[in-house]
């Protein structure tokens, strides 16, 4: 009885060092993924800030348009055109996965 606990204690460290030597293989090999994500995190933050603090934009665009309006206005249309290539982009990508699921 007392061998087989021994053998049992034996392979649970073993196997334990081994889950460790995984953990840190994990760790060291996926830190391009961590970092892609944090930046992701980060944009989504803000994103988040910009939803929750709609007064504070706006009074920042009316500032920027009493300053500089034609600056604003090349801007507004340059994100205008630049969402609706978004949108057409997003409906092309859905209509190929709808059609490839057949």
């Amino acid at each position: 009885m007392n061998e087989r606990l021994l053998e049992l204690a034996h392979k649970r460290g073993r196997l334990s060092a081994k889950i460790q030597a995984q953990r840190e293989a994990l760790a060291r090999d996926s830190w391009p993924l961590a970092t892609t994500l944090g930046a992701a995190d980060t944009g989504a933050q803000g994103l988040r800030w910009l939803r929750e603090h709609p007064g504070t934009v706006g009074a920042g665009l009316a500032f920027s348009f009493i300053l500089r309006p034609r600056r604003v206005f090349r801007w507004l249309r340059r994100g205008y055109f630049g969402w609706k290539t978004y949108v057409a982009l997003r409906q092309r990508l859905n209509d190929l996965s709808q059609r490839s699921r057949g």
